[in-house]
This record gives C-alpha cells, structure tokens and sequence, in this order.
C-alpha cells in the first residue's frame, strides 16, 4: 500500500513538473500572440483609382500601426461602393461622385460627407490623335468627345456606373451625344483595365490623371484633352449609418474620418506621387 502511494506522488510530480508547466507555457504563448493581430477590422468600400493609383498602398499601413485597426479594402467603383454601404456590408466609403454621395448621406445610409482630395479627369487617345482633339480641343471636354464621335474613333468607356462612367455620361450629355454604335466599347470593367484596353486598341477613353500616371511609363496612351473645369473629380469619406441591431465598426470609421482628414495625412496625400512622376497624384482639400 505505501509503495502504491509512493508511485502515485511519484507520478503527480511528474506531472506538474513536466505537463503542467508546458500547458501554462502554451497558454502564455496564445496570449502574447494574440496581442500582436490586430484588434479590429473596417471594411473601406472605394474605387479601383484609389488603389490602382497605389495611394491606399502608400497610406494605409500608418493607419493600421497607428491605431491597430485592419483596413480590408473593397475597390469597385464608386456605385457598387455605395451599394455595399446600403448593404451594410462596409463602415466606411471613399469615392467621387459627388451627386451620389450627398444622395447617399440625404437617404440616410451615410452621418455624412467629408472632402479628402481631388484630381482631375483627362481624356487619353492614341499618339496618332485621329480625331484631331490636341489641335482642335485640347481643353474642352464635350468639344473633345465630339471630335471622337464625329471621328467614329474607338472610345472605351468603363460601363460600370462607377464615378468616371457617370462623368463620362453627363459629359456626353451636355454635348448631345449618345453611348452607343460600333465605335463605343463599354468594358464594364475598373480604370485600371481600361486605360490598358484602350491602349491596346489605340482608342480614346476617359481616365482620373492619378491612374493614368501611374501606368504611364508602359503606355503609348497620351493626354489630348485636359485643364476643363468640367474635368475636376472630388472625392470624399463617408461612415455609414449603423441601424439598431447592426454591429458595424462604427468608432473604427470614425476614427478613420480623423485621420484620413488629419493635417499629417493630409501631407501623405498631397506628397505621393511627386517623387515618382514629378507632381502629385491627388491634391488635398480636407476642411
């Protein structure tokens, strides 16, 4: 009977001496590495320009380190970006079409709208210029579509309700034009895409300037249509409203209004591109 017991302390000592302290060990190291992830999550639902242009790339990462919040980022365009704010499926917008998003925040669906940053758009055509556009209209936009419409010169538009599409549509508007006949190609597709499309066919389409410049080095594609005052694009931060019952991060978009408006980020945005391209890919305008 005491040499049963004595086997038995023999073994807790085992015990705590070899398993125990390994579980305590392991229980530790899930601790310490859950504290290095990230505490929270926001989705930020916004254009293919601002990705395709690399400023998210360039900007995002101080967000993250600094307030440890995981940006997961949705580029669409800027209608499919409102609707994922309808949908709930997103905290917060950056996009540019301004009409949509005061509709946007007068529905409801956004607490409201905050300036960020502006480009411009531009139309590119081919070094060819078919349509004449460099010497008959280099700084007139609808006289410049007119120009590719009278041509029946290849345009690409990118067909997909995002901010350079309905800009595209209420320019053609104004001139009295169509969208539509054999010259008109409607990719469906982000501005990215299309710039590279166009280039390969030798068409004319309409292209945010930050985009184009950060593909320029690898396209024939050429400015022939630019400095219109109908050819200025704002953008702008929307939260989306948190209905009772929802569990968006609410206090994250906000936070992310702050900063992305903050004079410090402010400077990021007006700085980027400079070096690269020799002047800045958006310009800052945050009140």
């Amino acid at each position: 009977m005491v040499q049963k017991k004595a086997m038995v302390q023999t073994v807790n000592k085992r015990f705590y001496k070899g398993v125990l302290p390994f579980a305590v060990l392991s229980l530790l190291f899930l601790l310490f590495s859950g504290c290095t992830e990230r505490a929270e999550t926001i989705t930020l639902a916004t254009t293919t320009s601002t990705e395709n242009s690399g400023l998210l790339e360039e900007i995002l990462p101080d967000f993250e380190a600094e307030h440890n919040i995981e940006v997961r980022v949705v580029a669409v365009g800027t209608g499919a970006a409102l609707d994922i704010g309808r949908g709930k499926d997103a905290e917060v917008i950056l996009v540019h079409a301004l009409e949509l998003e005061e509709e946007f925040v007068a529905e409801g669906y956004g607490t409201a709208r905050f300036p960020v940053m502006y480009n411009d758009f531009v139309i590119l055509g081919p070094p060819e210029d078919p349509a004449n556009i460099r010497e008959n209209a280099p700084n007139d936009a609808r006289g410049a579509l007119s120009l590719i419409w009278a041509e029946e010169a290849t345009f690409i538009s990118r067909g997909d309700n995002s901010g350079t599409h309905i800009m595209e549509l209420e320019l053609l508007e104004d001139a009295g034009l169509l969208s539509e006949g054999d010259f008109y190609v409607s990719a469906g597709q982000g501005m990215g895409a299309v710039i590279e499309m166009a280039d390969e066919m030798g068409a004319y389409t309409l292209a945010d300037r930050g985009t184009y410049l950060a593909l320029g080095g690898d396209l024939d594609l050429q400015v022939v249509a630019e400095g219109d005052e109908a050819l200025f694009n704002p953008y702008g931060v929307i939260p989306v409203t948190q209905d009772e019952g929802e569990h968006l991060n609410l206090e994250g978009a906000e936070t992310f209004v702050r900063w992305i408006t903050s004079p410090r980020v402010q400077e990021m945005i007006g700085a980027f591109g400079i070096e690269e391209f020799g002047e800045p890919l958006f310009i800052p305008n945050a009140e």
